[in-house]
Protein backbone atom coordinates (compact mmCIF):
# COMPACT_ATOMS: atom_id res chain seq x y z
CA UNK A 1 0.00 0.00 0.00
CA UNK A 2 1.72 3.22 -0.98
CA UNK A 3 1.69 6.58 1.41
CA UNK A 4 -0.28 8.61 -0.96
CA UNK A 5 -3.52 6.31 -0.75
CA UNK A 6 -3.09 5.41 2.88
CA UNK A 7 -3.12 8.90 3.42
CA UNK A 8 -6.53 9.36 1.39
CA UNK A 9 -7.80 6.47 3.26
CA UNK A 10 -7.09 8.09 6.55
CA UNK A 11 -8.61 11.42 5.61
CA UNK A 12 -11.31 10.07 4.28
CA UNK A 13 -12.67 7.67 7.30
CA UNK A 14 -11.67 10.45 9.67
CA UNK A 15 -14.24 12.22 8.04
CA UNK A 16 -16.75 9.23 7.99
CA UNK A 17 -16.19 8.77 11.31
CA UNK A 18 -16.74 12.52 12.38
CA UNK A 19 -19.70 12.99 10.45
CA UNK A 20 -21.17 9.34 11.04
CA UNK A 21 -20.79 10.22 15.10
CA UNK A 22 -22.58 14.27 14.06
CA UNK A 23 -25.05 12.20 12.35
CA UNK A 24 -25.70 9.96 15.50
CA UNK A 25 -25.74 12.90 18.33
CA UNK A 26 -27.50 14.91 15.75
CA UNK A 27 -30.02 13.37 13.64
CA UNK A 28 -32.22 15.37 11.98
CA UNK A 29 -35.17 16.32 13.71
CA UNK A 30 -38.39 14.36 12.55
CA UNK A 31 -40.58 17.24 10.46
CA UNK A 32 -43.87 14.98 11.15
CA UNK A 33 -46.30 17.83 12.64
CA UNK A 34 -47.64 17.03 16.02
CA UNK A 35 -50.56 15.14 17.13
CA UNK A 36 -53.30 17.23 17.34
CA UNK A 37 -54.47 15.27 20.16
CA UNK A 38 -51.75 15.41 22.44
CA UNK A 39 -51.30 18.96 22.25
CA UNK A 40 -55.13 19.36 23.12
CA UNK A 41 -54.45 17.26 25.78
CA UNK A 42 -51.73 18.97 27.07
CA UNK A 43 -53.51 22.37 27.11
CA UNK A 44 -56.68 21.31 28.27
CA UNK A 45 -55.98 21.33 32.06
CA UNK A 46 -54.89 25.27 31.66
CA UNK A 47 -57.79 25.85 29.64
CA UNK A 48 -60.15 24.34 32.55
CA UNK A 49 -58.60 26.49 35.50
CA UNK A 50 -57.95 29.62 36.43
CA UNK A 51 -55.25 32.05 34.56
CA UNK A 52 -52.24 32.36 36.52
CA UNK A 53 -49.18 35.01 36.20
CA UNK A 54 -46.63 35.27 38.55
CA UNK A 55 -45.48 39.03 39.26
CA UNK A 56 -42.69 40.41 41.44
CA UNK A 57 -43.53 41.01 44.96
CA UNK A 58 -41.77 44.33 46.58
CA UNK A 59 -39.05 42.85 47.36
CA UNK A 60 -38.83 41.24 44.01
CA UNK A 61 -37.01 38.03 44.92
CA UNK A 62 -40.44 36.08 45.57
CA UNK A 63 -43.31 35.53 43.17
CA UNK A 64 -46.69 36.42 44.19
CA UNK A 65 -49.47 34.02 42.37
CA UNK A 66 -52.56 36.01 40.99
CA UNK A 67 -55.38 34.40 39.82
CA UNK A 68 -57.89 35.72 36.83
CA UNK A 69 -60.70 34.46 35.05
CA UNK A 70 -60.08 32.77 32.20
CA UNK A 71 -63.66 33.46 30.59
CA UNK A 72 -62.91 37.27 31.71
CA UNK A 73 -59.67 37.74 29.77
CA UNK A 74 -60.88 35.92 26.57
CA UNK A 75 -64.25 37.95 26.92
CA UNK A 76 -62.15 41.17 27.50
CA UNK A 77 -62.28 44.51 24.75
CA UNK A 78 -59.12 44.65 22.88
CA UNK A 79 -57.15 46.75 20.87
CA UNK A 80 -56.41 46.15 17.31
CA UNK A 81 -52.43 45.67 16.32
CA UNK A 82 -51.69 46.32 12.59
CA UNK A 83 -48.60 46.71 10.98
CA UNK A 84 -46.82 45.74 8.19
CA UNK A 85 -45.08 42.63 9.62
CA UNK A 86 -47.58 41.87 12.31
CA UNK A 87 -51.23 41.38 13.34
CA UNK A 88 -52.79 40.90 16.56
CA UNK A 89 -54.52 42.38 19.96
CA UNK A 90 -54.05 44.17 22.98
CA UNK A 91 -56.56 42.59 26.02
CA UNK A 92 -57.25 45.48 28.59
CA UNK A 93 -57.71 43.02 30.45
CA UNK A 94 -54.36 43.43 32.16
CA UNK A 95 -53.30 45.43 29.26
CA UNK A 96 -51.60 42.55 28.07
CA UNK A 97 -50.05 42.16 24.40
CA UNK A 98 -51.45 38.37 24.03
CA UNK A 99 -52.49 38.37 20.56
CA UNK A 100 -49.82 38.19 17.73
CA UNK A 101 -49.37 36.67 14.30
CA UNK A 102 -46.41 36.92 11.49
CA UNK A 103 -47.73 38.31 8.41
CA UNK A 104 -44.65 37.63 6.07
CA UNK A 105 -44.12 33.86 7.79
CA UNK A 106 -46.81 30.54 6.84
CA UNK A 107 -46.71 27.41 8.88
CA UNK A 108 -45.83 25.56 5.55
CA UNK A 109 -44.43 26.15 2.25
CA UNK A 110 -47.92 26.35 1.02
CA UNK A 111 -48.83 30.19 0.23
CA UNK A 112 -52.58 29.77 1.67
CA UNK A 113 -50.92 28.02 4.62
CA UNK A 114 -51.93 30.06 8.09
CA UNK A 115 -49.50 32.71 9.13
CA UNK A 116 -47.02 31.83 12.41
CA UNK A 117 -48.53 32.67 15.56
CA UNK A 118 -46.46 33.68 17.77
CA UNK A 119 -47.89 34.65 21.19
CA UNK A 120 -51.59 33.53 21.99
CA UNK A 121 -54.01 34.76 25.00
CA UNK A 122 -55.29 32.68 27.86
CA UNK A 123 -58.09 30.16 26.69
CA UNK A 124 -56.26 28.67 23.20
CA UNK A 125 -54.17 25.62 23.58
CA UNK A 126 -50.71 27.63 24.79
CA UNK A 127 -51.16 30.71 26.03
CA UNK A 128 -48.00 32.94 25.74
CA UNK A 129 -48.34 36.46 26.25
CA UNK A 130 -46.04 39.96 27.53
CA UNK A 131 -47.46 41.81 30.45
CA UNK A 132 -46.43 44.89 32.18
CA UNK A 133 -46.90 46.65 35.56
CA UNK A 134 -45.78 48.67 38.92
CA UNK A 135 -44.38 45.97 41.65
CA UNK A 136 -45.56 47.34 45.08
CA UNK A 137 -43.09 49.21 47.56
CA UNK A 138 -43.61 50.74 50.83
CA UNK A 139 -47.11 52.99 51.34
CA UNK A 140 -48.70 50.94 48.54
CA UNK A 141 -50.46 48.02 48.80
CA UNK A 142 -50.99 44.96 45.94
CA UNK A 143 -54.64 46.14 45.00
CA UNK A 144 -53.22 49.75 44.64
CA UNK A 145 -51.13 48.89 41.69
CA UNK A 146 -52.08 47.64 38.06
CA UNK A 147 -52.05 43.57 37.75
CA UNK A 148 -52.59 40.76 35.51
CA UNK A 149 -56.01 41.37 35.92
CA UNK A 150 -56.45 45.34 35.93
CA UNK A 151 -59.47 46.88 33.75
CA UNK A 152 -57.64 49.08 31.30
CA UNK A 153 -59.24 52.31 29.62
CA UNK A 154 -58.34 53.64 26.23
CA UNK A 155 -57.27 57.06 26.94
CA UNK A 156 -55.81 57.58 23.22
CA UNK A 157 -55.65 55.84 19.96
CA UNK A 158 -57.95 52.73 18.17
CA UNK A 159 -55.54 50.78 16.41
CA UNK A 160 -51.98 50.11 17.49
CA UNK A 161 -49.70 50.95 14.35
CA UNK A 162 -46.67 52.49 13.70
CA UNK A 163 -47.76 56.03 13.09
CA UNK A 164 -50.25 55.96 15.16
CA UNK A 165 -49.61 54.84 19.27
CA UNK A 166 -52.27 53.85 22.22
CA UNK A 167 -52.43 54.68 25.90
CA UNK A 168 -54.29 53.37 28.11
CA UNK A 169 -55.37 54.60 31.55
CA UNK A 170 -55.74 53.47 35.29
CA UNK A 171 -56.68 55.21 38.25
CA UNK A 172 -56.33 53.12 41.54
CA UNK A 173 -58.98 55.73 43.30
CA UNK A 174 -56.02 56.20 45.93
CA UNK A 175 -54.22 58.90 44.36
CA UNK A 176 -52.04 57.20 41.74
CA UNK A 177 -52.56 57.49 38.28
CA UNK A 178 -50.72 54.91 35.74
CA UNK A 179 -50.50 55.38 32.25
CA UNK A 180 -49.26 53.23 29.91
CA UNK A 181 -48.05 54.01 25.77
CA UNK A 182 -47.39 51.64 23.17
CA UNK A 183 -45.67 52.12 20.05
CA UNK A 184 -44.54 49.69 17.39
CA UNK A 185 -42.39 49.79 14.59
CA UNK A 186 -42.63 48.35 10.80
CA UNK A 187 -41.01 45.16 12.10
CA UNK A 188 -40.39 43.38 15.58
CA UNK A 189 -39.93 46.07 18.19
CA UNK A 190 -42.78 47.66 20.73
CA UNK A 191 -41.89 49.73 22.91
CA UNK A 192 -43.67 50.46 26.13
CA UNK A 193 -43.79 53.47 28.18
CA UNK A 194 -45.17 53.48 31.66
CA UNK A 195 -45.95 56.09 33.87
CA UNK A 196 -47.44 56.93 37.20
CA UNK A 197 -48.99 59.96 38.80
CA UNK A 198 -48.38 60.27 42.56
CA UNK A 199 -51.57 62.85 43.60
CA UNK A 200 -52.35 61.41 46.96
CA UNK A 201 -50.79 63.03 50.55
CA UNK A 202 -48.45 59.99 51.21
CA UNK A 203 -44.88 59.01 49.02
CA UNK A 204 -45.14 55.84 47.25
CA UNK A 205 -42.42 53.09 46.15
CA UNK A 206 -42.84 51.68 43.42
CA UNK A 207 -40.78 49.28 40.26
CA UNK A 208 -41.79 49.20 36.97
CA UNK A 209 -41.74 45.48 35.66
CA UNK A 210 -42.51 43.47 32.27
CA UNK A 211 -43.09 40.18 32.17
CA UNK A 212 -43.36 37.23 29.31
CA UNK A 213 -44.96 34.39 30.57
CA UNK A 214 -45.65 31.02 28.20
CA UNK A 215 -47.86 28.16 29.30
CA UNK A 216 -45.95 24.83 29.41
CA UNK A 217 -43.63 23.73 27.12
CA UNK A 218 -44.03 24.92 23.21
CA UNK A 219 -45.24 21.62 21.64
CA UNK A 220 -43.17 21.88 18.53
CA UNK A 221 -39.83 22.20 20.43
CA UNK A 222 -37.03 19.67 18.65
CA UNK A 223 -35.57 18.88 21.78
CA UNK A 224 -32.58 18.52 19.40
CA UNK A 225 -29.14 19.33 20.43
CA UNK A 226 -27.87 21.35 17.93
CA UNK A 227 -30.53 23.95 18.59
CA UNK A 228 -31.28 26.30 21.44
CA UNK A 229 -34.78 26.71 22.69
CA UNK A 230 -35.89 27.90 25.82
CA UNK A 231 -34.48 30.83 27.98
CA UNK A 232 -31.70 32.97 27.13
CA UNK A 233 -30.89 36.66 29.03
CA UNK A 234 -27.59 38.47 28.00
CA UNK A 235 -26.71 40.69 31.40
CA UNK A 236 -23.39 42.85 30.72
CA UNK A 237 -22.26 40.99 28.10
CA UNK A 238 -23.09 37.53 29.13
CA UNK A 239 -25.30 35.21 27.54
CA UNK A 240 -27.36 32.47 29.43
CA UNK A 241 -28.86 30.20 27.87
CA UNK A 242 -31.40 27.82 30.08
CA UNK A 243 -33.38 24.74 28.52
CA UNK A 244 -37.12 24.73 29.69
CA UNK A 245 -36.36 21.28 31.55
CA UNK A 246 -33.17 23.41 33.41
CA UNK A 247 -35.43 26.48 34.36
CA UNK A 248 -35.26 26.75 38.12
CA UNK A 249 -38.76 26.51 39.79
CA UNK A 250 -40.70 29.47 41.77
CA UNK A 251 -39.58 28.57 44.74
CA UNK A 252 -35.82 28.51 44.77
CA UNK A 253 -35.61 31.30 41.84
CA UNK A 254 -34.33 33.44 43.88
CA UNK A 255 -30.36 31.95 43.80
CA UNK A 256 -30.75 32.46 39.69
CA UNK A 257 -31.81 36.34 39.99
CA UNK A 258 -29.14 38.25 37.54
CA UNK A 259 -28.37 42.11 38.08
CA UNK A 260 -27.01 44.04 35.34
CA UNK A 261 -27.72 45.74 31.98
CA UNK A 262 -29.24 43.55 29.02
CA UNK A 263 -32.01 42.24 28.01
CA UNK A 264 -33.84 38.51 28.81
CA UNK A 265 -36.85 36.15 26.99
CA UNK A 266 -36.99 33.16 25.30
CA UNK A 267 -36.22 31.62 22.08
CA UNK A 268 -37.72 29.28 19.41
CA UNK A 269 -36.08 27.76 16.67
CA UNK A 270 -37.17 30.46 14.29
CA UNK A 271 -39.09 33.35 16.81
CA UNK A 272 -38.16 35.34 19.65
CA UNK A 273 -40.00 37.54 22.53
CA UNK A 274 -37.55 39.62 24.27
CA UNK A 275 -37.84 42.21 26.89
CA UNK A 276 -34.72 45.15 27.06
CA UNK A 277 -35.44 47.31 29.61
CA UNK A 278 -34.29 51.02 28.35
CA UNK A 279 -32.84 51.63 32.12
CA UNK A 280 -30.16 49.37 33.28
CA UNK A 281 -29.27 50.69 36.55
CA UNK A 282 -30.76 48.32 38.88
CA UNK A 283 -32.47 45.88 37.20
CA UNK A 284 -33.19 42.20 38.06
CA UNK A 285 -33.76 39.45 36.02
CA UNK A 286 -35.52 36.48 37.03
CA UNK A 287 -36.47 33.57 35.02
CA UNK A 288 -38.52 30.16 36.88
CA UNK A 289 -40.92 27.95 35.97
CA UNK A 290 -44.04 28.36 37.98
CA UNK A 291 -44.50 24.57 38.51
CA UNK A 292 -47.77 24.29 40.45
CA UNK A 293 -49.18 25.92 37.07
CA UNK A 294 -46.81 24.77 34.61
CA UNK A 295 -46.01 28.52 33.93
CA UNK A 296 -42.33 28.93 32.70
CA UNK A 297 -41.57 33.04 33.05
CA UNK A 298 -39.18 35.44 32.99
CA UNK A 299 -39.37 38.94 34.67
CA UNK A 300 -37.10 42.54 33.91
CA UNK A 301 -37.40 44.79 37.21
CA UNK A 302 -36.58 47.92 37.21
CA UNK A 303 -35.03 50.06 40.63
CA UNK A 304 -37.49 51.11 42.71
CA UNK A 305 -38.22 54.59 42.34
CA UNK A 306 -39.66 56.87 45.53
CA UNK A 307 -42.67 59.05 44.84
CA UNK A 308 -43.53 62.05 46.74
CA UNK A 309 -47.02 63.93 46.96
CA UNK A 310 -47.33 65.40 43.26
CA UNK A 311 -44.01 63.25 41.73
CA UNK A 312 -44.51 61.41 38.67
CA UNK A 313 -42.16 58.77 36.95
CA UNK A 314 -41.85 57.17 33.40
CA UNK A 315 -40.28 54.11 32.83
CA UNK A 316 -39.40 52.54 29.52
CA UNK A 317 -39.12 49.15 27.77
CA UNK A 318 -38.76 47.38 24.58
CA UNK A 319 -40.63 44.09 23.84
CA UNK A 320 -39.05 42.17 20.59
CA UNK A 321 -42.01 39.84 19.18
CA UNK A 322 -40.90 38.11 15.91
CA UNK A 323 -38.81 36.40 13.32
CA UNK A 324 -34.82 35.95 14.17
CA UNK A 325 -34.37 37.98 10.97
CA UNK A 326 -30.65 38.58 10.70
CA UNK A 327 -30.64 41.80 9.11
CA UNK A 328 -33.21 43.17 11.12
CA UNK A 329 -31.58 41.69 14.33
CA UNK A 330 -28.74 43.03 13.17
CA UNK A 331 -29.80 46.60 12.83
CA UNK A 332 -31.69 46.39 16.26
CA UNK A 333 -27.89 45.98 17.47
CA UNK A 334 -25.76 48.13 15.69
CA UNK A 335 -28.58 51.15 14.93
CA UNK A 336 -30.97 50.74 18.36
CA UNK A 337 -28.23 49.46 20.88
CA UNK A 338 -29.54 46.78 22.20
CA UNK A 339 -26.37 44.92 23.17
CA UNK A 340 -25.14 41.90 21.80
CA UNK A 341 -28.39 41.29 20.11
CA UNK A 342 -27.24 39.02 17.28
CA UNK A 343 -26.45 36.47 19.67
CA UNK A 344 -29.46 35.27 20.28
CA UNK A 345 -29.39 33.33 16.99
CA UNK A 346 -27.58 30.23 18.09
CA UNK A 347 -24.28 30.48 16.51
CA UNK A 348 -22.47 27.22 18.28
CA UNK A 349 -19.52 26.24 19.17
CA UNK A 350 -17.95 27.10 15.69
CA UNK A 351 -19.26 30.66 15.97
CA UNK A 352 -16.22 32.15 14.69
CA UNK A 353 -16.94 29.86 11.70
CA UNK A 354 -21.05 30.20 11.66
CA UNK A 355 -20.99 34.07 11.58
CA UNK A 356 -19.02 34.94 8.86
CA UNK A 357 -19.87 32.18 6.82
CA UNK A 358 -24.01 33.25 7.13
CA UNK A 359 -22.86 36.66 6.83
CA UNK A 360 -21.48 35.73 3.31
CA UNK A 361 -24.52 33.33 2.55
CA UNK A 362 -26.77 36.69 3.12
CA UNK A 363 -25.14 39.66 0.89
CA UNK A 364 -24.50 36.84 -1.72
CA UNK A 365 -28.23 35.68 -1.76
CA UNK A 366 -29.39 39.79 -1.47
CA UNK A 367 -26.92 40.23 -4.67
CA UNK A 368 -28.38 36.99 -6.62
CA UNK A 369 -31.78 36.76 -5.19
CA UNK A 370 -31.52 32.88 -4.83
CA UNK A 371 -30.64 31.19 -1.58
CA UNK A 372 -29.61 27.98 -3.75
CA UNK A 373 -27.24 29.83 -5.98
CA UNK A 374 -26.06 31.70 -2.95
CA UNK A 375 -25.01 28.50 -1.21
CA UNK A 376 -23.31 27.66 -4.42
CA UNK A 377 -21.71 30.76 -4.82
CA UNK A 378 -20.45 30.47 -0.94
CA UNK A 379 -18.93 26.92 -2.15
CA UNK A 380 -16.74 28.64 -4.77
CA UNK A 381 -15.42 31.50 -2.17
CA UNK A 382 -14.64 28.44 0.39
CA UNK A 383 -12.57 26.70 -2.29
CA UNK A 384 -11.19 30.11 -3.66
CA UNK A 385 -9.55 30.70 -0.04
CA UNK A 386 -8.62 26.85 0.38
CA UNK A 387 -6.90 26.97 -3.20
CA UNK A 388 -3.20 27.76 -2.26
CA UNK A 389 -3.81 24.83 0.25
CA UNK A 390 -5.31 22.68 -2.66
CA UNK A 391 -3.28 23.61 -5.16
CA UNK A 392 -0.10 22.18 -2.40
CA UNK A 393 -1.78 18.95 -1.86
CA UNK A 394 -2.61 18.42 -5.65
CA UNK A 395 0.80 18.82 -6.84
CA UNK A 396 1.80 16.65 -4.18
CA UNK A 397 -0.35 13.84 -5.55
CA UNK A 398 0.77 14.19 -8.62
CA UNK A 399 4.41 14.39 -7.93
CA UNK A 400 3.78 11.17 -5.78
CA UNK A 401 2.11 9.31 -9.04
CA UNK A 402 4.99 10.31 -10.41
CA UNK A 403 7.29 8.37 -7.89
CA UNK A 404 5.58 5.33 -8.22
CA UNK A 405 8.22 3.46 -9.89
CA UNK A 406 10.70 4.64 -7.52
CA UNK A 407 8.49 4.13 -4.76
CA UNK A 408 7.98 0.37 -5.92
CA UNK A 409 11.68 -0.66 -6.59
CA UNK A 410 12.53 0.94 -2.94
CA UNK A 411 9.94 -1.55 -1.96
CA UNK A 412 11.44 -4.29 -3.70
CA UNK A 413 14.99 -3.66 -2.69
CA UNK A 414 14.15 -3.03 0.80
CA UNK A 415 12.10 -6.50 1.07
CA UNK A 416 11.07 -7.04 4.59
CA UNK A 417 13.07 -4.81 6.07
CA UNK A 418 10.39 -2.23 7.05
CA UNK A 419 12.78 0.33 8.66
CA UNK A 420 15.07 0.39 5.73
CA UNK A 421 11.94 0.88 3.47
CA UNK A 422 10.70 3.83 5.46
CA UNK A 423 13.99 5.88 5.71
CA UNK A 424 14.96 5.44 2.34
CA UNK A 425 10.56 6.45 1.28
CA UNK A 426 11.54 9.55 3.62
CA UNK A 427 14.61 10.30 2.27
CA UNK A 428 12.94 10.04 -1.07
CA UNK A 429 10.31 12.53 -0.16
CA UNK A 430 12.60 15.20 1.17
CA UNK A 431 14.76 14.51 -2.02
CA UNK A 432 11.59 15.19 -4.12
CA UNK A 433 10.38 17.97 -1.50
CA UNK A 434 7.06 16.30 -1.47
CA UNK A 435 4.98 16.00 1.61
CA UNK A 436 2.74 12.54 1.51
CA UNK A 437 0.32 13.93 4.41
CA UNK A 438 -0.58 17.28 2.66
CA UNK A 439 -2.92 14.78 0.43
CA UNK A 440 -5.29 14.30 3.16
CA UNK A 441 -5.57 18.30 4.42
CA UNK A 442 -8.43 19.82 2.25
CA UNK A 443 -10.50 16.72 3.66
CA UNK A 444 -9.87 17.42 7.00
CA UNK A 445 -10.26 21.63 6.52
CA UNK A 446 -13.95 20.64 5.11
CA UNK A 447 -14.53 19.31 8.47
CA UNK A 448 -15.72 21.98 10.30
CA UNK A 449 -16.64 23.90 7.54
CA UNK A 450 -18.92 21.46 6.50
CA UNK A 451 -20.32 21.03 10.39
CA UNK A 452 -20.78 25.24 10.53
CA UNK A 453 -22.78 24.99 7.51
CA UNK A 454 -24.72 22.31 9.09
CA UNK A 455 -25.34 24.73 11.79
CA UNK A 456 -26.19 27.87 9.89
CA UNK A 457 -28.65 26.03 7.37
CA UNK A 458 -30.49 24.40 10.48
CA UNK A 459 -30.63 27.43 12.53
CA UNK A 460 -30.83 30.53 10.70
CA UNK A 461 -34.52 31.85 9.46
CA UNK A 462 -33.20 32.45 6.04
CA UNK A 463 -32.87 28.93 4.81
CA UNK A 464 -36.62 28.23 6.17
CA UNK A 465 -39.02 27.73 3.05
CA UNK A 466 -36.16 29.04 0.96
CA UNK A 467 -36.59 27.55 -2.38
CA UNK A 468 -33.81 26.48 -5.13
CA UNK A 469 -34.82 25.44 -8.45
CA UNK A 470 -37.93 23.25 -9.70
CA UNK A 471 -38.77 20.59 -6.99
CA UNK A 472 -36.92 21.87 -3.70
CA UNK A 473 -39.07 24.19 -2.40
CA UNK A 474 -36.96 24.65 0.69
CA UNK A 475 -33.66 24.44 1.22
CA UNK A 476 -33.76 23.80 5.04
CA UNK A 477 -35.80 20.42 4.57
CA UNK A 478 -34.47 16.78 3.22
CA UNK A 479 -34.73 16.42 -0.87
CA UNK A 480 -38.39 15.61 -0.91
CA UNK A 481 -38.34 13.52 -3.70
CA UNK A 482 -38.14 9.81 -3.65
CA UNK A 483 -36.92 6.75 -5.70
CA UNK A 484 -39.99 5.07 -4.31
CA UNK A 485 -41.85 6.87 -7.22
CA UNK A 486 -38.96 7.13 -9.56
CA UNK A 487 -38.91 11.03 -8.86
CA UNK A 488 -42.30 11.46 -9.09
CA UNK A 489 -43.37 9.72 -12.21
CA UNK A 490 -45.23 7.25 -10.79
CA UNK A 491 -48.75 7.97 -9.10
CA UNK A 492 -48.07 7.13 -5.64
CA UNK A 493 -46.66 9.64 -2.83
CA UNK A 494 -43.50 9.63 -1.98
CA UNK A 495 -42.50 7.97 1.84
CA UNK A 496 -43.08 10.19 4.40
CA UNK A 497 -39.87 12.39 5.43
CA UNK A 498 -38.55 11.40 8.34
CA UNK A 499 -39.55 8.18 8.40
CA UNK A 500 -37.11 4.90 7.38
CA UNK A 501 -38.77 4.29 3.67
CA UNK A 502 -37.53 7.80 3.24
CA UNK A 503 -33.90 7.06 4.22
CA UNK A 504 -33.78 3.96 2.05
CA UNK A 505 -35.85 5.68 -1.04
CA UNK A 506 -33.44 8.52 -1.40
CA UNK A 507 -34.33 11.64 -3.36
CA UNK A 508 -32.33 12.90 -6.78
CA UNK A 509 -30.08 15.46 -4.75
CA UNK A 510 -28.51 12.20 -2.63
CA UNK A 511 -27.93 10.59 -5.77
CA UNK A 512 -26.17 13.21 -7.15
CA UNK A 513 -23.97 13.17 -4.17
CA UNK A 514 -23.18 10.22 -4.16
CA UNK A 515 -22.47 10.18 -7.79
CA UNK A 516 -20.61 13.11 -7.54
CA UNK A 517 -18.10 11.47 -4.81
CA UNK A 518 -17.85 8.18 -7.14
CA UNK A 519 -16.64 10.15 -9.93
CA UNK A 520 -14.09 12.32 -7.62
CA UNK A 521 -12.74 9.08 -6.75
CA UNK A 522 -12.34 7.95 -10.26
CA UNK A 523 -9.26 10.58 -10.91
CA UNK A 524 -6.70 7.76 -8.93
CA UNK A 525 -6.60 4.19 -10.17
CA UNK A 526 -8.75 1.74 -7.42
CA UNK A 527 -6.20 0.94 -4.84
CA UNK A 528 -4.80 -2.70 -5.28
CA UNK A 529 -5.56 -3.93 -1.72
CA UNK A 530 -8.57 -5.83 -1.54
CA UNK A 531 -9.52 -3.80 1.87
CA UNK A 532 -8.69 -0.38 0.50
CA UNK A 533 -10.92 -1.39 -3.06
CA UNK A 534 -13.83 -2.35 -0.37
CA UNK A 535 -13.91 0.95 1.96
CA UNK A 536 -13.47 3.54 -1.34
CA UNK A 537 -16.50 1.21 -3.51
CA UNK A 538 -18.19 1.66 -0.56
CA UNK A 539 -17.98 5.07 0.49
CA UNK A 540 -19.75 7.11 -1.45
CA UNK A 541 -22.61 5.22 -1.27
CA UNK A 542 -22.91 4.73 2.53
CA UNK A 543 -22.34 9.02 2.66
CA UNK A 544 -25.61 8.84 -0.28
CA UNK A 545 -27.89 7.21 2.02
CA UNK A 546 -26.46 8.84 5.57
CA UNK A 547 -26.98 12.20 4.68
CA UNK A 548 -30.20 11.91 2.51
CA UNK A 549 -32.38 13.16 5.24
CA UNK A 550 -30.19 16.35 6.13
CA UNK A 551 -31.44 19.46 4.31
CA UNK A 552 -30.74 19.99 0.99
CA UNK A 553 -28.76 23.23 1.52
CA UNK A 554 -25.83 20.96 2.55
CA UNK A 555 -26.17 18.39 0.27
CA UNK A 556 -26.37 21.15 -2.27
CA UNK A 557 -23.05 22.45 -0.42
CA UNK A 558 -21.68 19.32 -1.17
CA UNK A 559 -22.64 18.48 -4.38
CA UNK A 560 -20.97 21.68 -5.34
CA UNK A 561 -17.72 21.30 -3.44
CA UNK A 562 -17.18 17.83 -5.01
CA UNK A 563 -17.65 18.55 -7.87
CA UNK A 564 -15.18 22.01 -7.79
CA UNK A 565 -12.87 19.83 -5.83
CA UNK A 566 -12.96 17.44 -9.11
CA UNK A 567 -11.59 20.17 -11.58
CA UNK A 568 -9.46 21.59 -9.32
CA UNK A 569 -7.58 18.16 -9.11
CA UNK A 570 -7.77 17.43 -12.56
CA UNK A 571 -6.61 20.77 -13.88
CA UNK A 572 -4.04 20.82 -11.32
CA UNK A 573 -2.82 17.27 -11.99
CA UNK A 574 -2.38 18.17 -15.69
CA UNK A 575 -0.64 20.89 -15.28
CA UNK A 576 2.13 18.82 -13.21
CA UNK A 577 2.36 16.60 -16.17
CA UNK A 578 -0.03 13.75 -14.35
CA UNK A 579 -2.94 13.07 -16.63
CA UNK A 580 -5.61 11.09 -14.79
CA UNK A 581 -7.20 8.42 -16.63
CA UNK A 582 -10.97 9.05 -15.47
CA UNK A 583 -12.51 6.75 -18.52
CA UNK A 584 -9.82 4.36 -17.45
CA UNK A 585 -10.43 4.42 -14.05
CA UNK A 586 -14.33 4.33 -14.53
CA UNK A 587 -14.24 1.59 -16.80
CA UNK A 588 -11.86 -0.24 -14.79
CA UNK A 589 -13.96 -0.29 -11.27
CA UNK A 590 -16.48 -2.45 -13.02
CA UNK A 591 -14.45 -5.17 -14.24
CA UNK A 592 -14.88 -8.45 -11.97
CA UNK A 593 -11.76 -9.49 -10.06
CA UNK A 594 -10.02 -12.51 -11.53
CA UNK A 595 -11.61 -15.51 -9.80
CA UNK A 596 -8.17 -17.56 -8.40
CA UNK A 597 -6.62 -20.80 -10.04
CA UNK A 598 -8.38 -24.04 -8.88
CA UNK A 599 -5.14 -26.58 -8.70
Amino acid sequence: MDDQNKNLILATALSFIVILIWFVMFPPPATTPPDATAIEAQAEPEVAESDVAITPSSTGTEGAVETADVEAVVDAPRVLIDTPSLQGSISLQGGRIDQLSLKKYHDTIEPDSDIVKLLSPVGTDEPYYALFGWAPGAGVAPEQVPNPNTEWQVEKGETLTPDAPVTLIWDNGAGLTFRRTLSVDEDFMFSVTQSVQNDGAATAALAPYGILARHGIPADVKNFFILHEGAIHMIDGVRTETKYSKISSASDHETNIAEGEGWTGFTDHYWMTTLIPSDGNGLKISTFNDTRRDIYQTTARQATVSLAPGQSHEASTRLFAGAKEWETIRRYQNDDNVPEFLNSIDWGWFFFLTKPIFAVLHYLNALIGNMGWAIIGLTLLIKAILMPLAYKSYVSMAKMKELQPQMEKIKENAGDDRQKQQQEMMALYKREKVNPASGCLPILMQIPIFFSLYKVIFVTLELRHAPWIGWIKDLSAPDPSSLFNLWGIFPWDAPESGSVMALIFIGIMPLMLGISMWLQQRLNPAPTDPTQKMIFAWMPWVFMFMLGSFASGLVLYWIANNTITFSQQYLIMRSQGYKPDVFGNIKSSFKRAPKPDKD
